[in-house]
Order: structure tokens, then C-alpha cells, then sequence
């Protein structure tokens, strides 16, 4: 199934409309294909590693979505240097980022640490398709210090239904439409209060 994806991504790539970039297939570092927004049919979503390779580390991504009146797929979201993670070939092993549908029209992308460092953690952001737009579904996020056990910490905040659990503990929230082009870390971070 991977390589069926990954074989879609790399044809549908040089299909941009003009608002996106040219992406080199060799930079997509994950995709998956699920119906974000609800209509019967395929869509695509892909994590692609920046051109420049100074700032290797900012994956972005983007969805496609098919056209309403052809088995095309369009360029839905553009999202730039949104992920965290490591995408050359030789680098660390345990901070890849990840992507997966999940549920009947969501996307999970997962990134991590837990290679480097005494500050181990790893996160999933959710995205889901809502008024014809993407955005942040929720927001995990756990981390631990590899020589101090009492040092770790965890969150788990529903955007959407406005819930938010802190170390296993109900906090109270309200419900957030946060757009993926106004997320950044620092948003889930403020909010799980790291």
C-alpha cells in the first residue's frame, strides 16, 4: 500500500497548481491517501522535506484533495515547516516524523525524540477537514527525562471538543478552531503549559 501511495505522490507531484511549489519527489518523506473531506473518494496527504537543507528539520505539509468535477487531485493545504524531524537518509534513527489516516477522515502525523539528548518526547498532531478547511483536531504530546523518571509529563488536547488532559488529569477548555496554517509547537506547547 505504501508503495502504491508513495507512486501516487511522486506522479501527482509535478500536477501543482500555481500556488504551490515544484516539490522533488525525492523530498517527500511520508504520504497517505484517505477521504479528508468526506465525499466517497481518495485524497492525498504528503510530508515533504524543505529545499533548503539548512533548516532540514521543518517538514511541511500538503493535501490534496480530489476536484468535484474530475478524478483529479487538486492542491487543498500548503503548510511549510510544520513538523519537527529528521528526513536525510544517513541521519539519527528515532526522530523520522510520520503520517496515517486515521478514523474515517483524519490525518496523525507523528514526530519525535527519542534518540538525542536527556529530553525524550514524541507528539501526534491531528488533522481534520472542517468547513472546508484543515485544521488542528488535537494535540498529544509526552515527554520524559532519560535520568530523572519524575521529570516526564504528558497532554492530550481535543481542539474540537475542547478537552484537555494534563499527566492523566481533566483540565477545563474550550473548544478551539485552530487553523494548520496558524499551528505551530509553540501553540501545543503553551497549551499543555510545557
Amino acid at each position: 500500500m505504501f508503495k502504491f501511495v508513495l507512486i501516487a505522490g511522486l506522479a501527482l507531484s509535478t500536477a501543482f497548481t500555481a500556488r504551490a511549489e515544484q516539490i522533488d519527489p525525492a523530498r517527500i518523506v511520508d504520504a497517505a491517501m484517505g477521504d479528508w473531506d468526506g465525499d466517497g473518494r481518495a485524497d492525498l496527504a504528503m510530508l515533504v522535506a524543505p529545499v533548503d537543507s539548512a533548516s532540514d528539520d521543518q517538514i511541511g505539509i500538503y493535501i490534496y484533495l480530489r476536484d468535484a468535477d474530475h478524478e483529479l487531485l487538486r492542491l487543498s493545504l500548503s503548510a511549510p515547516n510544520k513538523i519537527w524531524g529528521s528526513t536525510s537518509a544517513d541521519g539519527v534513527f528515532g526522530q523520522e516524523p510520520s503520517l496515517k489516516a486515521v478514523g474515517k477522515s483524519s490525518i496523525a502525523i507523528h514526530s519525535q525524540n527519542s534518540a538525542i539528548g536527556r529530553d525524550r518526547w514524541d507528539q501526534t498532531l491531528t488533522i481534520a477537514y472542517r468547513n472546508k478547511q484543515f485544521v488542528v483536531a488535537g494535540y498529544t504530546y509526552n515527554h520524559y527525562d532519560t535520568l530523572d523518571p519524575n521529570a516526564g509529563s504528558s497532554c492530550d488536547y481535543n481542539a474540537l471538543a475542547g478537552k484537555l488532559q494534563k499527566n492523566g488529569k481533566d483540565v477545563k477548555t474550550e473548544p478551539r478552531v485552530i487553523p494548520i496554517a496558524q499551528w505551530n509547537d509553540d501553540t501545543g506547547q503553551s497549551i499543555c503549559g510545557q
